[in-house]
């Protein structure tokens, strides 16, 4: 019994020397990049992260969502106005980057955008409610990170990608989830080819918060402006139930 307890405490202290080695250390002058930080869990963890004591460069899609998360933060945070459907927008802000890291580069890269997504049955839908996820949601982070690749390489850096696990399931149709699982290829595919450098990526699915509900109003007025767009013979073919139910 005696044994088993002293092996018991041998592996506590073993688990707490390894734990401790992998925490940050002189978090002063570390840069960190995260992106949708107006609300929800992007603007959260800028938040969380700026009382650690790391330089957080935030990027809001909206000047007024800048305006508030530094009135409620230190003056070491920065924010920058960031449309990740614009090539040149994301040009801008690692231009931003580039000049706030001042050769040091780039710690943290955190991609995070939940957006209002169409969510339908996959035959409401046309091409451009798939680009209008797709582009923000996949492409735009994809696009983000290829270009701050240069600063996480100099500073050894790590790119978390923040992924909803509600978009893993096959619920209903939409580029929601095609963005979910095009993220996690990515994020898989670049942490292989990053080792190289000493650069980690890692994903992190999160469930549901409660800064991040959507309200099921918008939900549900997105829904009927689908379904009044319809042609008549789909309309027909779901049924007035479907819809209503």
């Amino acid at each position: 019994l005696h044994i088993a307890i002293l092996a018991s405490i041998l592996c506590l202290i073993i688990y707490w020397l390894i734990r401790d080695s992998h925490r940050v250390r002189n978090l002063s002058g570390k840069h960190v990049f995260i992106t949708g930080c107006d609300t929800g869990l992007g603007n959260t963890l800028a938040k969380w992260l700026d009382k650690r004591g790391f330089c957080v460069i935030a990027a809001c899609a909206t000047e007024k969502g800048g305006q508030q998360l530094r009135s409620c933060s230190s003056l070491s945070l920065k924010t920058v106005k960031l449309n990740l459907a614009d090539s040149n927008s994301i040009s801008r802000a690692v231009v931003f980057v580039t000049e706030e890291t001042a050769g040091k580069g780039l710690f943290g890269l955190v991609n995070h955008a939940e957006g209002t997504a169409p969510i339908a049955p996959t035959d409401w839908l046309r091409i451009e409610d798939f680009h209008s996820v797709l582009d923000v949601s996949l492409l735009g982070l994809i696009e983000i990170t290829l270009k701050l690749l240069p600063l996480l390489k100099k500073a050894k850096g790590r790119v978390v990608n923040l992924i909803n696990s509600k978009g893993l399931t096959a619920f209903v149709g939409g580029g929601y989830r095609l963005s979910t699982w095009g993220m996690e290829a990515f994020s898989d595919t670049l942490r292989v080819e990053m080792q190289h450098f000493g650069v980690k990526v890692s994903i992190v699915e999160h469930g549901f918060f409660k800064a991040g509900v959507v309200n099921s109003d918008v939900i549900e007025k997105y829904l009927l402006r689908l379904w009044n767009r319809l042609t008549p013979e789909i309309r027909d073919s779901y049924g007035e139930k479907y819809f209503l139910e």
